[in-house]
């Protein structure tokens, strides 16, 4: 009887044993398959960046009115917000509070106006998991312009006034460099078409072209 018990008491600490393998072996195997998800959840970037930028506008101030128009360069800050909708594609607004310019027949002063220009590009990031992540962009521009206002001198002898609406293309090139996981400095180009229709006295004139050449440098968050 005695030989019995101990026959079944090794039997079920072997069966024990077995079981307890059984369980490391299975948690392994769990732990083993789950591994590279969560790494790979874990490496998973927050989707939103806003970059704050020092942005230079150089204006090409193309005229067809005959009147040698032109607007001042001026440098002023902007905002953009960038969603990821994949690690290497991304929608960029940018955005910044309407601008004042002057306007200028030859080298004469003759007016001023103010332009809201936002700015909507998608862009494709080449190096998504890199130091340095440059990329290209493409979009639409939309320039509304306010407060419009001449010298009397050139309003009463030609009533002028513009268009006040401007939609047109966007091309950017930039590069972020990632100063740790969330902060990086931030370097772009771009060039947009913004462009009015220009009346005297309720008559087409021409068409100015600011099509403006803008550089920035600025700091970016990765939330």
């Amino acid at each position: 009887m005695n030989v019995l018990r101990s026959r079944a008491a090794r039997v079920s600490s072997a069966a024990s044993s077995g079981a307890a393998s059984a369980l490391v072996a299975a948690a392994a195997a769990v732990v083993g398959l789950c591994a590279p998800v969560m790494a790979q959840a874990q490496s998973v970037e927050n989707p939103w960046l806003v970059r704050v930028r020092a942005l230079h506008l150089d204006s090409a101030n193309k005229d067809s009115t005959g009147l040698d128009l032109s607007i001042n360069n001026k440098t002023f800050p902007d905002v953009d917000v960038s969603y990821f909708f994949t690690p290497n594609i991304a929608a960029e607004l940018v955005l910044t509070y309407p601008q004042k310019q002057r306007i200028y027949s030859g080298d004469t002063q003759i007016g001023t106006l103010k332009h809201l220009p936002p700015t909507l590009t998608v862009q494709y990031h080449f190096n998504p998991a890199g130091q340095v992540r440059p990329y290209v962009g493409a979009g639409l521009n939309y320039t509304h312009f306010s407060s419009v206002r001449f010298d009397s001198a050139v309003q009463a002898a030609l009533e002028p006034s513009i268009k006040h609406n401007s939609f047109g293309l966007a091309a950017q090139a930039g590069v972020d460099v990632m100063l740790d996981k969330q902060w990086s400095l931030n370097f772009d180009i771009k060039k947009v078409q913004i462009r009015t229709k220009v009346s005297s006295a309720g008559t087409e004139v021409g068409k100015f072209k600011v099509d403006p050449l803008l550089i920035g440098v600025g700091v970016g968050y990765r939330f």
